[in-house]
């Protein structure tokens, strides 16, 4: 069951680091206004973050569940040791730090909207091998290796990496939490095997909607698709 697991994530990896944004941050062709839209529009997304473990949460079968998955939480909120300080807020002072407002909610660009609306579709769903599949398949099993082009892109545009804090705390924590839900998937599906395809088909709408919301980065920057293949 883990090797099914672990061969979804390589995919599904594999698919959203073929994007042209995320290939213009490995190879350092990124520019800054596309990586700027990118800030922008991922603040958007990301304000939704605990909201949608907090959906998903509410859809999962066991106390022990709702508790592996209240940790991730109480990390996102800074509530996880006295001196932690919420990811939220870790954005802000980054955005601010790159003399970036925070965006308001109407600049939110249509595939930006999809994707928040699909991820809660998902977590919201009675099913809640929907919302492990969304989150943890299509989200956070990915987000090191996303993150970690972003880091590039952000390095060769003249960024410190004092400067990129809130994307390094992901690259190394957000393992973490992927393993966490994978455990929980684990479980699930080791019952219940034929749930395994409802983990699949999240995880891959949540991946193309992604993929979309980089799309939309791009074309809003005036960066052609067919320039940056």
């Amino acid at each position: 069951m883990t090797d099914t697991i672990d061969q979804l994530r390589d995919e599904l990896t594999a698919r959203i680091r073929s994007h042209p944004f995320l290939r213009c941050c490995r190879d350092g062709t990124v520019t800054a206004q596309a990586m700027r839209t990118f800030l922008e529009q991922q603040a958007l997304y990301s304000h939704h973050f605990t909201r949608f473990l907090c959906a998903l949460m509410s859809r999962l079968q066991g106390n022990d569940q709702v508790l592996a998955l209240a940790a991730n939480l109480f990390e996102e909120l800074g509530l996880d040791g006295a001196e932690t300080i919420p990811h939220s807020e870790i954005y802000r002072d980054m955005l601010r730090s790159f003399g970036i407002a925070q965006p308001a909610d109407d600049i939110a660009r249509p595939e930006t909207r999809a994707l928040i609306a699909e991820m809660y579709e998902l977590c919201r769903d009675d099913d809640c091998a929907s919302g492990l599949g969304a989150l943890c398949l299509g989200a956070e099993a990915l987000v090191p290796a996303v993150y970690g082009d972003i880091l590039l892109g952000l390095k060769a545009l003249g960024y410190r990496d004092e400067d990129c804090v809130f994307f390094q705390i992901h690259v190394d924590c957000d393992d973490g939490h992927a393993e966490t839900m994978e455990q929980i998937m684990i479980e699930i599906v080791t019952k219940s095997p034929h749930r395994i395809p409802i983990l699949t088909t999240a995880g891959r709408r949540i991946v193309e909607a992604r993929y979309s919301f980089f799309d939309g980065i791009l074309t809003h920057a005036g960066q052609q698709l067919a320039n940056v293949g």
